[in-house]
């Protein structure tokens, strides 16, 4: 991202995780929170786009949609963001640490 704040993208966030996860980072400065249209969110390649243009994505979905979300952005490679998963679909898998997956902070570009 062109910009010095780190950009989330929180998928899933109309229901009631995301939106308490965006009321808690809409209060931090200096974080740049993007969201697609409500008619977009469903959309697999909206959110692959968005994906492509944030360093952290939360998932907030059910554990099926999670993972969708993870091989979508998976899919992107090197430019993948960070992925925090607010979901129950990774708790117990050894690639995933706490929800984090093979977490590194984020820094501004």
């Amino acid at each position: 991202m062109a910009s010095n704040q780190p950009s989330v993208f929180i998928d899933g966030e109309a229901g009631t995780t995301g939106l308490g996860i965006r009321q808690r980072l809409e209060a931090m400065p200096g974080i740049a929170l993007r969201s697609l249209p409500a008619a977009r969110r469903k959309d697999r390649s909206a959110r692959q786009d968005m994906m492509a243009e944030c360093d952290l994505v939360v998932l907030c979905l059910p554990d099926d949609a999670a993972r969708e979300a993870v091989g979508l952005a998976g899919a992107l490679g090197g430019t993948a963001p960070k992925l925090l998963d607010a979901s129950t679909a990774h708790r117990v898998d050894p690639e995933w640490t706490y929800g984090f997956r093979k977490w590194r902070p984020i820094s501004p570009a």
